[in-house]
């Protein structure tokens, strides 16, 4: 019996060791956790735009057409064409439906570098493109504080 209480003994001091080592490892890490030097929060992120409605100008068949976009900090909501002339809309039968097709994939937050343009509609896309961008640029946060 006595062999028997030597081994409990050595268990006994094995799993007390166990444990202080583990205790050990985890103070040490806590405490390399809470005095680092590198700061873990991360930089506020910048909106993108300032929200509001920014709109350009693009001329067609010497009428000017605004493209209205609207933003809010981080995403374009919509985009549309004001002070539309039926007219121009007739001899342009593209313009809507290559606006509408530019809009559905910037609402849905593709890049302009990742546009899907229709080869028959090429001058249309890279007109309303145009506009897009210039009123884009006004929505910017530092062109906004600026003015």
């Amino acid at each position: 019996m006595k062999s028997t209480k030597i081994i409990v003994l050595q268990l006994k001091q094995i799993i007390y060791t166990v444990l202080f080592v583990i205790v050990g490892i985890c103070l040490i890490l806590l405490l390399i956790y809470m005095f680092n030097n590198k700061s873990d929060t991360k930089a506020p992120v910048m909106a993108t735009y300032v929200p509001g409605v920014y709109t350009s100008s693009i001329v067609l068949e010497n009428q000017p057409i605004n493209v209205e976009v609207m933003v809010d900090q981080n995403h374009i909501n919509s985009i549309k064409l004001t002070d539309l002339d039926s007219a121009i809309a007739t001899l342009n039968p593209a313009l809507v439906p290559t606006l509408n097709d530019i809009e559905m994939q910037l609402v849905n937050d593709t890049s302009f570098e990742n546009l899907e343009i229709k080869t028959d509609t090429k001058y249309t896309s890279s007109l309303l493109l145009g506009a897009i961008e210039k009123a884009l640029d006004k929505a910017k946060p530092e062109d906004v504080h600026k003015k």
